[in-house]
């Protein structure tokens, strides 16, 4: 099914990451990130436990292991920190128009390491995709975002934060695109949050101390164990099993289905009112997707060998 509609695997797993902002900024707000963070990980391996299988384990080679590491350093661990504290830091329209520009971003880097020179045509998706992003959140106001003096003197430096963040996004995509040719998408899934979960681990003791538990109520657990499946398991493997089959500045295109997916669940879910403005945005973006996600010929000379 992903051979043949990659580009659903990779919106899929984008607007699971979408949703789930909505759910961390609950979650944030009575525990702290790193403890939040961290079920996050031992959920994801609690999941995926059938997959430690020391004879498989063995069979990964030190070069995969070495990649592993780097997308889990980046892609999950310093990517959720930056991201989250950032946006503590900055107001939440500042912090979408810097990572409107993901999909930028993975083309460079695309172009600098992969040799993947960008058609017209990516080019033109990745335009739109951006100015529907932008357009997206300059129409949100500061509703979103940090409130507070603390917050606005520090507006600089966690707009560096959320750019920081925006490179790590970019480089765990890279990443992914060498792996998912090499490890099946679930081995990849597993080995990651395993790492994650380890690097995870100092800094979210520290938090689990701080945790208010009487304050948690059965639907906060809910959305921490959610959270950790949508996050950790289903949108990773999701992603994974169609980046294969996609060059990584197209997949790079779908990364513009996060902001997307996270207005719509405000509007559907919180109550929020869709501006023509915003409406406008969507259009934009999934213009670019669409176009993305078009067929050319000679994709399947592209395709990558298929590792389930």
């Amino acid at each position: 099914m992903f051979a043949r509609f990659p580009s659903f695997a990779l919106a899929l797993a984008m607007t699971f990451v979408g949703t789930n902002v909505g759910i961390g900024k609950t979650m944030v707000a009575v525990m702290p990130v790193a403890a939040f963070a961290l079920w996050r990980f031992v959920i994801a391996i609690i999941a995926l436990a059938p997959r430690y299988r020391p004879s498989a384990m063995r069979r990964v080679t030190r070069s995969q292991w070495g990649h592993l590491f780097v997308q889990t350093f980046f892609g999950t661990f310093l990517f959720t920190l930056l991201m989250l504290y950032g946006v503590r830091m900055t107001t939440a329209t500042a912090a979408g128009v810097i990572t409107a520009t993901l999909p930028a971003c993975v083309a460079l880097l695309s172009w600098a390491v992969l040799r993947e020179h960008p058609s017209r045509r990516t080019l033109i998706s990745i335009a739109l995709a951006i100015a529907g992003v932008a357009l997206l959140n300059a129409s949100r106001g500061d509703a979103h975002g940090a409130g507070g003096a603390d917050a606005s003197s520090g507006a600089w430096l966690g707009n560096a934060l959320v750019l920081g963040a925006v490179v790590c996004e970019a480089i765990y995509v890279i990443v992914s695109k060498r792996l998912a040719a090499e490890l099946s998408a679930i081995d990849i899934c597993a080995y990651t949050h395993l790492i994650g979960g380890a690097l995870m681990l100092p800094l979210g003791i520290v938090g689990l101390m701080a945790v208010d538990y009487s304050a948690l109520t059965p639907g906060h657990w809910a959305l921490i164990v959610w959270y950790g499946l949508a996050a950790s398991v289903f949108s990773f493997f999701l992603w994974m099993r169609g980046i294969r089959h996609v060059s990584a500045q197209l997949a790079g295109v779908f990364t513009a289905m996060v902001p997307v997916a996270a207005t719509a669940y405000g509007v559907i879910f919180l109550g929020e009112r869709l501006s023509v403005a915003q409406g406008s945005a969507l259009a934009l973006t999934v213009a670019g997707i669409v176009l993305a996600a078009l067929p050319s010929a000679g994709s399947r000379k592209t395709l990558l060998p298929a590792r389930d």
